[in-house]
């Protein structure tokens, strides 16, 4: 089915929608706060809209709408579109094309990729292919923008079906899911999950094109937040993400509920990051997200980006760093074990507190020490929260202004930290090899190598 839509919109036009850490636990955030934010998210995804992009309407039987910003990508739409066409179920039998569209938003490009777009939805007429051209003015002309406009425009056209359980998924023009993406996205939201992150992996070529420092500090990157995300799966499990997972929740692989996407309040308008702003507006209405291994991407790892703050400019910053010969500093395994075992402390105070159980300055105490924030202020913020992703939010902001916790915890180099995440894993991994998200108590962990054992003693008041 061809769906070609080349309209024009101009510099003027204007959707003005009004819009870390979170276990997606169910039912803690209360009542009147959770009917204010949905009415505030339905106002705000519902009354500015002026016009949608695509003039066609959405096939009954679409179930997911998959979203792609795009501004000169020539060089890998092709295989990003060949990709998204030959997705296939589970089992490895081809996906009925009815039940998933894509929206492609070609933005201020300077190449052929609207063209090649185009081009491809005449030639593969069985993939519901929404080709949009656009020129933005300079203030909006970043990806923030553009992928909220998108993502707004898939939440109307699932919303317009009545598919409040339809999926919103993100990919990018530079990027190549997997054959069974939609399938496995479909299968974690089915599975009880609001929103997926998919697991991006770099282009090997691209990867080996690299300077040895920027690859080196690429992959040690990637290693070091494995390992931090193994560490939250132990210290503060969540059932609905369990090992194995990963870290990301970025733009290449991002999928959310239609109603969930409305319950956050649609994607926060921001110029970049747009991504992890998303993710934190989930996280602050307790949405289930899952970091699934199953859901899987490959993307560019092209030192020239597109978008500000993304994984190019990291990538030219690493180069920069290792020219100069600075030392890659990242925060300390100490410092992430003490932050999971508080926010698993205050995670269980909270549940007693919407439960109708106010907890004590006694008890609020050694999660305020290990957070290196005042005791008396956590208990007054502590009621004051619609949940408690934002409560921890909060919690941030404050070490932030006071920077007592930047003060205990100095960044270390990352080989170090690698090494110390290890070292605190070991044990854990011996005690419970096959966690997957079943949420239990922990025993207080008791370690015979001295280093590690030492480490986890800086954790407690007594061993300041």
């Amino acid at each position: 089915m061809v769906v070609l839509e080349a309209f024009k919109h101009s510099n003027d036009d204007a959707y003005c929608y009004q819009s870390v850490f979170g276990n997606g636990t169910v039912g803690i955030l209360t009542t009147a706060c959770a009917q204010a934010m949905v009415g505030l998210s339905a106002r705000s995804l519902h009354s500015v809209r002026s016009h949608p992009l695509v003039q066609a309407l959405p096939l009954p039987q679409c179930e997911v709408c998959v979203i792609v910003p795009v501004r000169n990508e020539a060089e890998h739409l092709g295989r990003m579109l060949t990709a998204l066409r030959d997705q296939r179920d589970l089992a490895g039998s081809p996906l009925d094309p009815a039940r998933y569209e894509v929206i492609l938003l070609a933005n201020n490009c300077s190449d052929h990729s609207a063209a090649i777009a185009h081009r491809f939805a005449v030639q593969h007429p069985s993939l519901v292919l929404h080709v949009v051209e656009s020129t933005f003015s300079a203030s909006k002309a970043n990806i923030g923008w553009v992928r909220k406009l998108l993502m707004d425009e898939a939440f109307h056209r699932l919303n317009s079906l009545g598919r409040h359980k339809g999926i919103i998924a993100s990919t990018d023009g530079d990027t190549q899911v997997a054959p069974d993406w939609i399938a496995a996205t479909q299968h974690e939201i089915a599975c009880g999950v609001d929103a997926v992150g998919g697991r991006i992996i770099t282009d090997r070529g691209d990867r080996a094109a690299l300077g040895s420092y920027v690859r080196a500090c690429h992959l040690r990157e990637v290693g070091y937040r494995c390992l931090v995300a193994e560490l939250e799966a132990y210290l503060d499990p969540d059932p609905f993400d369990g090992l194995p997972r990963h870290f990301q929740h970025y733009g290449a692989s991002l999928a959310v509920t239609a109603e969930m996407y409305q319950q956050a309040g649609g994607l926060p308008p921001v110029r970049t990051s747009e991504d992890v702003a998303l993710y934190r507006a989930l996280v602050r209405v307790n949405a289930r997200f899952r970091h699934s291994p199953l859901v899987r991407v490959t993307t560019s790892a092209r030192p020239i980006g597109r978008a500000q703050g993304g994984l190019a400019n990291q990538l030219s910053a690493w180069a920069v760093r290792g020219e100069q010969q600075q030392p890659f500093l990242v925060e300390p395994a100490g410092a992430i074990a003490a932050r999971l075992h508080a926010r698993h402390a205050l995670r269980s105070l909270w549940q007693r507190f919407c439960n109708g159980y106010p907890s004590t300055l006694q008890e609020m105490a050694l999660p305020a020490s290990w957070l290196e924030v005042d005791c008396d202020w956590l208990s007054d913020v502590f009621t004051q929260q619609a949940s408690f992703g934002a409560l921890f939010e909060q919690i941030e902001h404050q070490q932030a202004q006071e920077k007592r916790w930047q003060q205990r915890w100095p960044l270390v180099n990352i080989e170090q930290a690698i090494d110390d995440l290890r070292l605190l894993l070991e044990p854990l991994r011996r005690r419970q090899p096959s966690l997957q998200g079943k949420r239990k108590p922990l025993p207080k962990p008791v370690f015979k190598n001295q280093q590690v054992s030492r480490l986890c003693h800086t954790l407690s008041p007594k061993g300041r």
